[in-house]
């Protein structure tokens, strides 16, 4: 009896694999993510708005105006269609701009991490250039000056001098 060809992904996974008359769609991680951004910032601009507000008042002009035919009107007076339709956009809304909130506080997070972590390098290295500073001064503070250096070359010179003319006062 021949054995079926397996998948070499599925070796690792027991049991039977299902097969789906739909294909299988894959996402990255953050594709969601940065859809929910992306609407996110689109419903805060003014465009967004502006569109709205015209898409609301044509709506409402359309089912009361008697310049349109009765029959042609789909939400006459409480605009209870409308109202869904508002609603179902916040109720969609309100969680996407929520991700987006969310994984923006999650990059700021991580900037403020980075940040803190420059702040210690930083700080680090100024202390480190602070000791240094401070060793150098230490170290100047122990050479010998200009002024130093040529009292003692007079110094010297005077003994040479008075040397050699002691040893000139000798017959």
């Amino acid at each position: 009896m021949a054995r079926p060809a397996v998948d070499a992904e599925r070796l690792n996974v027991p049991g039977r694999q299902r097969r789906s008359a739909l294909p299988r769609v894959r996402f990255e991680r953050d594709t969601f993510g940065k859809f929910a951004e992306g609407f996110a910032r689109f419903m805060g601009t003014a465009k967004f708005l502006a569109g709205m507000t015209i898409v609301i008042i044509l709506w409402v002009l359309w089912n009361t105006s008697s310049l349109v035919p009765q029959r042609l009107h789909f939400d006459e007076f409480p605009f209870i269609f409308l109202t869904l339709a508002l609603s179902l956009q916040a109720s969609y809304a309100a969680p996407l701009i929520l991700l987006a909130q969310n994984r923006q506080e999650a990059r700021d997070r991580v900037g403020l991490d980075a940040d803190r972590a420059q702040a210690a390098q930083s700080r680090a290295d100024t202390d480190f250039l602070a000791r240094e500073i401070a060793s150098v001064r230490i170290s100047v503070g122990e050479l010998a000056t200009r002024d130093y250096l040529r009292s003692e070359l007079r110094n010297e010179l005077r003994a040479i001098l008075a040397e050699l003319e002691s040893n000139d006062d000798r017959p």
